[in-house]
């Protein structure tokens, strides 16, 4: 008994992650999914049914991947401070990874935008190019988007204070606020009069909105997987590492929306 005990004794404060088959899951159908879409893209016969298929797959193995961290943060109590702290640092680095993402469609925007080469007519916008008014839906996205980060920061603050309540209000307004931003960013593709392929102008905003568009997704349903454990009272005023990352991150998608309305949106045209 004495010898079993030496055993299960742990000298450190880390967690020793366990064998798991969903990182090299996830990454199959990561290249599953990146195949299909570029099939897709050249119309290649059924390669729409390798997406769908590949998309569904990949979510599954995510969900089952982030039950089983689930488990260890709020069941097996494997999530120490110590290993809070290293997770924060995580979370930390992969923002300041995607703003660098960031920087570089910026730098493409800008590099183009001030010193317009004579493929596009020496102009910005480009001649035949009618921009958007940043005045109608892109203003309407900011207040949307704006106000979403002090819904946020009510939850987060709520729920530091060991207010459920409030924690559960502001994080469902985020999610109906984010929602309305994404269907607004939709209408404002649908009515535009430029697309994707019009010149380095159309190539810009497209990739820079529409990646931000995706994280706005990404964020919404980061905030929501935060919502559905507030509810399932997996989160405490002491212990909500989740949550508090989901929130670090929507005000980074807000910083970001803020740069791009008043650079290519206001700015650029």
């Amino acid at each position: 008994m004495t010898n079993l005990v030496r055993s299960n004794f742990q000298a450190h404060p880390f967690h020793l992650v366990s064998p798991s088959p969903w990182p090299i899951n996830s990454c199959g159908c990561l290249l599953a999914l990146t195949t299909s879409i570029v099939l897709w893209m050249h119309a290649f016969i059924n390669a729409q049914y390798f997406l769908n298929i590949a998309l569904i797959v990949l979510i599954s193995s995510m969900s089952l991947w982030f039950r089983d961290i689930i488990s260890e943060a709020t069941y097996y109590g494997n999530h120490t401070l110590a290993v809070q702290t290293g997770l924060n640092m995580g979370v930390g680095l992969f923002i300041v990874s995607e703003a660098l993402f960031f920087l570089a469609i910026f730098w493409a925007f800008f590099h183009s935008a001030v010193l317009p080469n004579v493929a596009v007519g020496g102009l910005w916008p480009p001649r035949g190019i009618d921009s958007i008014n940043p005045f109608e839906l892109p203003l309407i996205n900011t207040i949307l988007l704006l106000s979403s980060g002090v819904t946020v920061t009510y939850a987060h603050h709520s729920l530091i204070q060991g207010e459920r309540s409030g924690a559960l209000y502001g994080l469902v307004l985020t999610v109906f606020l984010a929602f309305f931003f994404t269907y607004f960013q939709g209408v404002e593709y649908l009515v535009s009069s430029f697309t994707l392929a019009d010149s380095i102008f159309g190539s810009c905003f497209y990739f820079g909105t529409g990646f931000h568009g995706l994280h706005v997704m990404i964020g919404t349903a980061f905030i929501a997987v935060g919502l559905w454990r507030v509810l399932a009272y997996h989160s405490t005023d002491h212990h909500h590492l989740g949550v508090e990352s989901s929130i670090l991150y929507w005000h980074f998608v807000d910083i970001v929306w803020l740069a791009l309305f008043i650079s290519i949106y206001y700015w650029g045209c």
